[in-house]
């Protein structure tokens, strides 16, 4: 097995006055090797986001060599007919360096009002959603009657790049979460966890997955991990804390984020390689104006620490 570090812009407007913002970003991962980019995934919201299914099509443009991905997309807001749809023609088109990730989506109400769905379901409708989507992408003409979605007889063109299909990563902290990955997913992309969630979650996945007769590779745990490089780690915490996009009331950020000199950051993400993550998604926990700048840190020196072997492939 081997360390994939891509990389997501923080979830606070960077970028917001510069349409060719992205497009600096991708040159950016391309410049110091970074394996893929990810973009967050906000309907409603008063900070400037761009909607990932969009963005992910120019990215797929910007670079042939960079993968890219959602982390994480809000499932039980889309169709699953429209999405499928759509992450089959962009892993087509890209020939397979999409990587879409999947969650619940946010704990606001208004978020799942907004698009006319019902929050309180979104457990259940995300699974058979996931199991549509698979479907849609394997087989040609597809009859389904479930709980929240039906169609019959229909087929979806192109299919995806990848076969059997579309490898499907779920967000979430939770063992359901990982229970989930376990019924119905491919591979766990988990953030604000620490390294003994890590261990423990990836028990959970495996001995779900055995359960249910399905095989998932070794290496497809992956984690979103904020980060913020400073000579002092006092120094260090005092800038993210206000960039951690949700604070968790049993565990202080400190103890799920790599904080302080660079040397400290590669000891941290070893300690989530050694509790099983071989996947990482990096996030500048900063101001916007100095996102650029921690992703150049991160590419120049700790990144080369783990690309020593050629570049994983998700």
């Amino acid at each position: 097995m081997s360390v994939a570090i891509g990389y997501v812009p923080g979830a606070f407007g960077q970028g917001g006055d510069d349409p060719g913002y992205l497009r600096h970003l991708v040159e950016l991962g391309d410049s110091f090797g970074y394996d893929s980019i990810w973009l967050s995934d906000r309907i409603v919201s008063d900070r400037f986001s761009l909607e990932p299914m969009v963005a992910l099509s120019m990215i797929a443009g910007y670079s042939d060599r960079l993968k890219f991905g959602t982390s994480v997309l809000a499932l039980p807001l889309r169709n699953p007919v429209v999405l499928a749809k759509q992450i089959a023609t962009l892993d087509y088109l890209s020939q397979g360096q999409l990587f879409p990730a999947v969650g619940l989506g946010q704990e606001e109400a208004e978020e799942y009002e907004a698009c006319g769905v019902g929050k309180e379901d979104r457990g259940p409708r995300t699974d058979e959603a996931i199991l549509l989507m698979r479907r849609l992408w394997e087989e040609d003409n597809v009859t389904h009657e479930g709980t929240f979605f039906s169609c019959h007889n229909v087929s979806i063109t192109p299919k995806p790049f990848l076969k059997p299909s579309t490898p499907v990563w779920i967000g979430g902290r939770s063992h359901a979460a990982a229970r989930r990955v376990g019924r119905v997913g491919d591979g766990w992309l988990v953030s604000s966890a620490t390294p003994k969630e890590i261990q423990e979650g990836r028990d959970i996945l495996f001995s779900t997955a055995a359960e249910f007769g399905r095989e998932i590779e070794d290496d497809h745990v992956g984690v979103l991990l904020g980060y913020y490089i400073a000579p002092d780690a006092e120094v260090a915490a005092a800038t993210a804390h206000d960039y951690i996009t949700r604070h968790r009331p049993d565990a202080h950020f400190t103890e799920y984020s790599a904080l302080g000199p660079a040397e400290q950051i590669v000891q941290t993400i070893q300690e989530y390689i050694d509790a099983g993550a071989q996947k990482f998604v990096v996030r500048p926990l900063c101001p916007a104006e100095e996102t650029i700048e921690q992703l150049e840190i991160m590419g120049r020196e700790i990144l080369p620490r783990f690309l020593k072997k050629p570049v994983a492939h998700w």
